[in-house]
């Protein structure tokens, strides 16, 4: 930030465009010590008072009145090292105000109260008698492992404690209430309290592929540059080993290190890791903590006190005060990016990031995104390094795919296949544990022929086209609308359907057909509750249940060593959903869900129903070939012009009034249009569309899909168009989101 003048620039926290600039004000004498570049102040504008952002010191372009800064927010500031720098890209890379990309990065900053005192719990016991202890609570598991998790030393809150051993609370106070954990009061910068950067114990010895990965990744970030790697690993295969010692070798070099992580129902497990390596080196950084305890996390990162960072999405503008390595951990997922205001990918700012810190990133999955696949092929930035096997030689598991238009040529019409129902009873008198698994995700329907398999798609983009309540079958990228047919247009066939399984339905029929059976289901409604998530995992990694029905929450990362089979109902609610990532989504799931078995010392088996079993993201699955369906993906994606090949952005529309929204929807469209032809005839301007979730809380929703060859071209297109709108206002009512690159069109 410069400092060349006597007056404070000022950007004022407001979201219009007309106020997204800098505006200078004069700095009283009683704070003229307190004013710092990165400070939130207080300023006069208009009648009002606002907050507002000091982003240097300087002279107005021409003789303006200055006012002066009524008074001053934080006491240090709260804009530091490469985060100033970070907001202005984010605001001109996603379309947004400056003012909205500070605050969303200093949003663990504007908690109002900050946690003074904390409380860790030990052990009350020594060591040497924790077998004692132990065999005292045999028919207190949960217990048991609550005091397993205390012993590794670092030093946990009764919830981090208590989400670490996937229990709840509850247990925790159980054990402090017998004197077998004791409490202790540490203020926030003794947090976590004991453990080093070097750990304690031994850590594991590393296979050869694991051990090359670890090299050149500390190489990197000795040499002080810039650098990405992507970590191509199979499910099981110790990425997370080498994570941690790439961040040992970031801290080596006096660096700091973040560790991004996709859902904070993989958190727990990751912290007890990360603190069980580091210690009080760690802080924690996610959406499910207080506003106190996010304040504290964040002021001991920026004050150096924890230079190791484990969180979730926004944890990638922790105010690290010299970052030398980012971690973004199941890469291609698409929690990484924002859903609502900014729609910030955190992919993007971890690269930017390191870009202006000279700094590192390690993209690690088994099944990475086509971007950076295709970005670590042949001559492309990234240098891919390779863990082609599990730790310990481990066999990956066998997978069957099930074909149900055989089942229904057989007479079986029902839920599970012959071959997974003969599979859970095999499992059920072995007491082995099954997963079933099935990501209904309950926006719409699909429709297809179950005689042949045909999906009804979009004759101009090659996406399935859903069913609505009207009787229409309307494709949500460029609106081409047809009539529900009564025969199937491939092979005449009366049994064309749309329809769609969920979770509840998969409970009650396993229920019937598997008596007596303990059963399990975790999905957003049997997870609504606090804590339930954790419950539920500590419940089944104890045994307590035979089988465990689910959604993509229970389909990656977390480690359940008796599951030895999984059953994936019906692989075709993703692959035939209205979106051209559908097939990618489709493989890296059912490849992610198969890695939860065999993960102990028995083999694990997978069963895929499947009306398409000869697609090729089901194909290639089934034998986990992860490079042959890029083989089969890519020339798809390059023959209709979508990512990684070209660049998006969705525009999303919304009112409460439908005809102002449609009328506001086609406007855009001509202004769109004509802007295009001005620029570039590459752009391609799809819609307007119903969006797939057409009204929500009152609302309607209508969208634009823009495609072109270049990100920057495509922005400065949407950017004109938006400035164009504005000067219609209030004639143009509608509200509108942008979205540059979106992970979804609901």
């Amino acid at each position: 930030m410069k400092q060349n003048g006597p007056y404070a620039e000022i950007i004022v926290d407001l979201t219009a465009r007309r106020t997204d600039r800098v505006f200078h004000y004069a700095v009283p004498a009683d704070l003229k010590d307190r004013v710092k570049p990165g400070s939130r102040v207080l300023v006069p504008f208009g009648g009002r008072r606002l907050a507002g952002y000091v982003v240097g010191f300087g002279f107005p372009e021409r003789d303006v009145k200055v006012r002066e800064i009524a008074g001053i927010i934080d006491e240090e500031p709260v804009l530091t090292g490469d985060l100033p720098e970070i907001a202005r890209w984010m605001a001109e890379s996603y379309l947004c105000s400056t003012a909205e990309a500070f605050g969303r990065i200093i949003a663990p900053r504007l908690a109002v109260k900050a946690t003074r005192e904390v409380k860790l719990l030990r052990p009350a016991f020594p060591d040497d008698k924790l077998q004692e202890v132990l065999s005292g609570l045999k028919h207190a598991p949960k217990q048991a492992a609550v005091l397993r998790e205390a012993l590794r030393g670092a030093g946990l809150t009764r919830k981090e404690l208590a989400a670490a051993a996937q229990t709840s609370p509850a247990t925790v106070d159980a054990l402090v209430k017998a004197g077998l954990l004791e409490a202790k009061a540490v203020p926030p910068s003794g947090l976590p309290g004991g453990g080093s950067a070097a750990g304690s114990g031994m850590m594991p010895l590393l296979n050869p592929d694991q051990d090359k990965a670890v090299k050149e990744i500390a190489q990197a970030v000795a040499g002080g540059g810039f650098g990405a790697f992507l970590l191509y690993g199979v499910t099981g295969s110790g990425k997370t080993e080498v994570y941690l010692r790439a961040i040992a070798s970031a801290l080596a070099a006096g660096r700091q290190a973040v560790t991004l992580v996709p859902e904070i129902s993989l958190t727990p497990q990751m912290i007890g890791l990360f603190r069980e390596r580091f210690g009080a080196l760690v802080a924690v950084l996610h959406s499910a903590l207080a506003p106190g305890e996010r304040y504290r996390e964040w002021r001991r990162i920026k004050k150096g006190q924890a230079p190791v960072v484990l969180g979730t999405r926004s944890a990638v503008f922790a105010p690290m005060p010299g970052p030398g390595l980012f971690i973004i951990d199941e890469e291609h997922e698409p929690t990484y990016k924002q859903d609502d205001h900014i729609r910030y990918h955190a992919r993007e700012v971890a690269l930017k990031r390191a870009q202006l810190a000279g700094a590192v990133v390690v993209l690690g999955s088994a099944t990475p995104s086509l971007e950076s696949w295709l970005r670590a092929g042949r001559g492309g930035p990234y240098r891919l390094l390779r863990l082609p096997h599990r730790v310990d030689e481990r066999p990956l598991p066998k997978v069957c795919v099930v074909d149900l238009r055989q089942e229904m040529k057989e007479g079986n019409r029902g839920i599970f296949s012959r071959a997974l129902t003969s599979a859970v009873f095999e499992r059920l008198g072995k007491g082995e544990q099954t997963l079933l698994f099935l990501n209904r995700r309950g926006y719409s329907t699909i429709v297809m022929c179950r005689e042949c398999g045909l999906v009804l798609k979009c004759v101009r983009c090659d996406i399935s086209l859903s069913y609505h309540l009207d009787g229409l079958l309307r494709c949500h990228y460029c609106n081409y609308t047809t009539d529900l047919p009564g025969l199937c247009p491939r092979c005449a066939s009366r049994y064309i359907r749309h329809f769609g399984a969920g979770t509840q339905r998969v409970e009650e029929e396993a229920r019937r057909t598997f008596p007596g059976a303990r059963i399990m289901r975790m999905d957003s409604d049997s997870t609504s509750r606090k804590g339930s998530h954790e419950r539920i995992f500590s419940a089944f990694r104890q045994g307590e249940a035979d089988i465990l029905i689910g959604t993509q929450m229970i389909a990656k990362g977390l480690d359940l060593p008796g599951i030895t089979l999984v059953g994936v109902i019906n692989a075709d609610t993703t692959l035939h959903m209205p979106d051209f990532r559908a097939a990618e989504r489709t493989f890296q799931l059912l490849t992610q869900v198969a890695g939860r078995t065999g993960r102990g010392e028995l083999h694990g088996e997978v069963l895929v129903q499947t009306y398409c079993p000869e697609h090729y993201s089901i194909t290639t699955a089934s034998i986990h070939d992860c490079e042959g369906f890029y083989r089969s993906e890519m020339p798809v994606r390059r023959a209709l012009g979508y990512p990684p090949y070209s660049h998006l952005a969705r525009l999303l529309f919304t009112h409460d009034d439908e005809e102002e929204l449609k009328k506001g929807a086609g406007l855009a469209k001509e202004i769109l249009d004509k802007i295009v032809t001005e620029h570039d005839d590459l752009i391609d301007v799809l819609g307007p569309a119903p969006a797939p979730l057409s009204k929500i809380k009152g609302r309607f929703r209508w969208q634009l899909v823009v495609k072109g060859p270049r990100r920057s071209l495509l922005r400065d297109v949407i950017k004109e168009s938006l400035e164009e709108l504005q000067k219609l206002r209030p004639a143009f009512k509608p509200a509108i989101n942008v979205d540059i690159n979106p992970q979804g069109i609901l």
